[in-house]
C-alpha cells in the first residue's frame, strides 16, 4: 500500500538524499512542437523525492517514440510542488494532486499549459475526480494523525473553488465515477479502515462495509470490485486481503472471496472483462464472472502501480525510491515485457490520455 511504501522511503530518503539524483536537474529537452504536443499518449505521475524537491509528470507517446520528462516545468518554468500524489483527466484539463504542497495544480491535458490551481481549502489532498458534470471531489485525510477530521472536498469544476466540504470516515483514498455517484475507498490513512463511501451530489448517501483496508477499485458490469489488503502483520493483528464484489444498483455486498491470512494483494486493475492484482512479486488474472483465487499468474515483477488497458500490462517500478524509476510494458497474450521507459522519481500513477 502506498502510504506504507511512503514511510519506507521516507525513512530510506533521510539517509542518502544528498547522493540521489533528483527531479529538480530540468535536463528534459524543449516539449515537442506542434498545437497539442501531449493529446495522445501516457501520462506518468511522479511523486518525487519525500520532503525535498518537486514531484513530476512524464509523458510518453502511444508508439514509445517519445519520452518527455518533467512536462509541467519544460512548459511553464514552474515546479509542481511535493508529493505529486496523483492525477486526474477530466474534459480538457489535468488535475494534478500535490499532497504535502496541499494543492492541485490544474493545467490542459494536451499542451500543459497551466490554468488554474486549488490552493486554499485543502489540507492532506490524496485523489481528484468528477461527477462527469459540474463538480469535483478531492479525497482528504486532513490532519493525518486525527482520524476525526476528514472529508471529500467539492469542487465547482467552472470556477475551480471550494464550495463545501463533506465529512467521511477516515482515510479516504482512491475514488470511482459511476451513474453520477462516487465510490471512495477508505483505506485508512496510517491506520487501517473498511469502509466504502457512496457520495450522491453534496452528502453521503450510504456507506459499504467491506475488508480491511480497501486498496484499489475497478468497476465491471454494474459491480464495483474491491481489492482489500487487510492488515499486515506488523499490526499485531493480521487480516487477510480480500476481493470484494458490491452490486452497484443495490449498494450490497453479494461475494467476498479471501485470501489466505499472510497474504495482502494489491494494485487491482482489468481489462476486457479479466481482473488482474499484484500478489508478492506476481501479477495474476482472474475471470471476473467466475472468481477463482489466486487466479492465473501472468507476469512476474514487484510494482508500484500498473494499468491493464487494451491486452497490455502497464506497470511502474519506483527502483530505489530516490533515482527515476521505470515504466514496464508487457503483452498480456504472450505474457512478455515489450517496452521498458524511464520515469521520474517514484512513478505512483499511470494515466492515459485519448
Amino acid at each position: 500500500m502506498k502510504f506504507f511504501k511512503q514511510i519506507v522511503y521516507a525513512l530510506s530518503f533521510a539517509l542518502i538524499f544528498t547522493a540521489c539524483s533528483s527531479d529538480d536537474d530540468h535536463s528534459s529537452p524543449e516539449p515537442p512542437a506542434g498545437d497539442l504536443p501531449y493529446q495522445n499518449g501516457i501520462f506518468i505521475s511522479n511523486e518525487g523525492p519525500f520532503g525535498n524537491g518537486s514531484g513530476t509528470v512524464t509523458y510518453i507517446s502511444e508508439d514509445f517514440s517519445t519520452v518527455e520528462q518533467d512536462i509541467y516545468y519544460q512548459v511553464n518554468r514552474q515546479n509542481l510542488g511535493n508529493i505529486v500524489q496523483s492525477m486526474n483527466l477530466t474534459g480538457e484539463n489535468a488535475y494534478i494532486v500535490v499532497n504535502n504542497s496541499q494543492k492541485v495544480m490544474i493545467a490542459d491535458r494536451n499542451t500543459f499549459e497551466a490554468k488554474d490551481s486549488i490552493v486554499t481549502g485543502l489540507e492532506n489532498p490524496r485523489y481528484f475526480i468528477s461527477n462527469g458534470q459540474t463538480k469535483g471531489y478531492i479525497s482528504d485525510w486532513g490532519d493525518s494523525i486525527d482520524e476525526s477530521d476528514e472529508y471529500i472536498a467539492v469542487v465547482d469544476l467552472r470556477t475551480h473553488e471550494i464550495t463545501t466540504t463533506i465529512p467521511v470516515d477516515f482515510g479516504p483514498e482512491k475514488m470511482l465515477e459511476h451513474n453520477s455517484k462516487i465510490y471512495v475507498a477508505h483505506q485508512g490513512g496510517y491506520g487501517h479502515n473498511n469502509q466504502i463511501s457512496v457520495i450522491s451530489g453534496l452528502s453521503v448517501e450510504t456507506t459499504i462495509r467491506v475488508e480491511d483496508a480497501p486498496e484499489s477499485m475497478v468497476i465491471l458490469n454494474d459491480n464495483l470490485y474491491v481489492l482489500c489488503s487487510g492488515k499486515p502483520d506488523y499490526t499485531g493483528n493480521e487480516t487477510p486481503g480480500s476481493l470484494v464484489k458490491i452490486d452497484l444498483n443495490s449498494h450490497e455486498v453479494t461475494e467476498t472471496f479471501s485470501f489466505e491470512n499472510t497474504e495482502h494483494p494489491e494494485l487491482l486493475t482489468s481489462d476486457a472483462g479479466q481482473l488482474y492484482y499484484n500478489l508478492d512479486g506476481v501479477v495474476y488474472r482472474l475471470n471476473s464472472e467466475s472468481v477463482s483465487l489466486p487466479g492465473e499468474p501472468v507476469i512476474e515483477g514487484f510494482f508500484y502501480a500498473m494499468e491493464a488497458k487494451d491486452g497490455k500490462l502497464y506497470a511502474t517500478d519506483a527502483k530505489d525510491y530516490a533515482s527515476r524509476g521505470s515504466l514496464y510494458v508487457y503483452d498480456l497474450n504472450s505474457k512478455q515485457q515489450i517496452q521498458e521507459v524511464q520515469t521520474g522519481i517514484i512513478p505512483g500513477g499511470i494515466y492515459f490520455n485519448k
